[in-house]
C-alpha cells in the first residue's frame, strides 16, 4: 500500500510558475514509475507527465518546455516543476504510482493523491 499527498498548488498569474511535490509513504516510491495528471471541471483526467523506474521522462505535448518532473529520493517525492503557466494550465493536478501497461491512461495507475488545485489567471 501506497499513500500519496499532493502539495504546492495554488492561484499564480500567467506566465508564473508553481512546483508541485508529490510525497509517498509507505513503500519505497523508488520502485514506482509516477505520473502526473490533471482534471479541469466538465473534463477527463489527462496524463501530465511521467518519470519511469529508471528516471526517462515523458511530457504531454502542452508541457513539453516548461513542465519538469523529478524525483527527490531522500524525500520519497516526485516534483512537478512548471513555468510559464497559461489559463489552460488551470486544473487539479493529481500524483499516482504506474502498476504496468501505458503511462499515458489513468487506468494504469493503482495509487492516488487526493489532488492540488492550480488556478492561473489571466
Amino acid at each position: 500500500q501506497v499513500q500519496l499527498v499532493e502539495s504546492g498548488g495554488g492561484l499564480v498569474q500567467a506566465g508564473g510558475s508553481l512546483r508541485l511535490s508529490c510525497a509517498a509513504s509507505g513503500r519505497t516510491f523508488s520502485s514506482y514509475a509516477v505520473g502526473w495528471f490533471r482534471q479541469a471541471p466538465e473534463k477527463e483526467r489527462e496524463f501530465v507527465a511521467v518519470i519511469s523506474r529508471n528516471d526517462n521522462t515523458y511530457y504531454t505535448d502542452s508541457g513539453k518546455g516548461r513542465f519538469t518532473i523529478s524525483r527527490d529520493n531522500a524525500k520519497n517525492a516526485v516534483d512537478l516543476q512548471m513555468n510559464s503557466l497559461k489559463p489552460e494550465d488551470t486544473a487539479v493536478y493529481y500524483c499516482a504510482a504506474h502498476r504496468g501497461g501505458s503511462y499515458y491512461r489513468p487506468i494504469n495507475y493503482e495509487y492516488w493523491g487526493q489532488g492540488t488545485q492550480v488556478t492561473v489567471s489571466s
